[in-house]
């Protein structure tokens, strides 16, 4: 299983990365999770178009979603004509939200490119990787994953406030994938996002074996978020999410 980070970039692109979007490969398939503005650019130095199998999507904030709507262009208007459908795991009313977005007629919105299948909490099989879903602790309805292939696992939050549910989808996973959009201080928000420590902490309790900080903002000084993150007593490593990063996990 082989995971490159797309875009880490959280709630707009920075000057280095595009909003949220991560590769999965196994098998010779190739799973996108999330394709946030400007993803589908970057995308491209790392897969062919046409050779994505499947994309989830783990929520419907622009930074997470919105280059669905430029990856319908590519797969509709091809010079040799619309290339075949390909599934989007979705929260409920993806395809309606979609269509809204590019100003489709719904139906049939973006039904020709796209077969939308409805998340659920639960576990299914996605191409060659075990796929298991959780709600997550945010304003909208909001799916953290955790894939599995060949004994190994790698676990992603999405967005996401502090979480039980992030704990066990994480629970002995080789990685967690964890958002630290904010920065300690005082009054910071409920159930929205965590910070650097908040992450660190959810993965020390999980047990993951490794934590990879994303949806940094730009913003914000990512050596703090990382430094912040240290705080907390996880065992394996922490690092900053960096574009165009690739992890082999065997």
């Amino acid at each position: 299983m082989r995971l490159t980070i797309i875009g880490c970039s959280g709630s707009f692109p920075g000057p280095d990365s595009p909003a949220s979007c991560y590769l999965l490969e196994a098998e010779g398939f190739a799973l996108v999770l999330d394709l946030g503005n400007g993803s589908l650019g970057t995308l491209q130095r790392y897969v062919g178009l046409y050779d994505i199998d499947a994309v989830c999507l783990s929520h419907l904030h622009a930074d997470h979603c919105l280059d669905l709507c430029s990856y319908y262009v590519a797969r509709t208007f091809h010079p040799d004509g619309p290339r075949p459908r390909i599934p989007v795991y979705a929260p409920e009313g993806t395809a309606s939200r979609m269509a809204r977005s590019y100003g489709l007629d719904d139906p049939p919105g973006m039904t020709e490119a796209f077969e939308f299948v409805t998340l659920a909490p639960g576990s299914r099989r996605i191409g060659p990787f075990q796929v298991t879903t959780a709600h997550m602790n945010h304003p909208v309805e909001t799916f953290g994953f955790r894939l599995e292939h060949a004994g190994r696992s790698v676990a992603y939050s999405a967005d996401t406030g502090e979480s039980p549910a992030l704990v066990e989808l994480a629970r002995g996973a080789d990685l967690l994938m964890c958002e630290a959009s904010l920065l300690e201080g005082p009054s910071l928000p409920r159930d929205l996002h965590l910070t650097g420590l908040q992450a660190a902490q959810h993965a020390a309790r999980a047990g993951a074996g490794r934590l990879i900080l994303t949806h940094l903002v730009p913003w914000n000084d990512p050596a703090r978020t990382l430094e912040e993150a240290s705080g907390s007593p996880l065992a394996g490593p922490i690092s900053l999410a960096v574009s165009g990063q690739a992890i082999d996990l065997g």
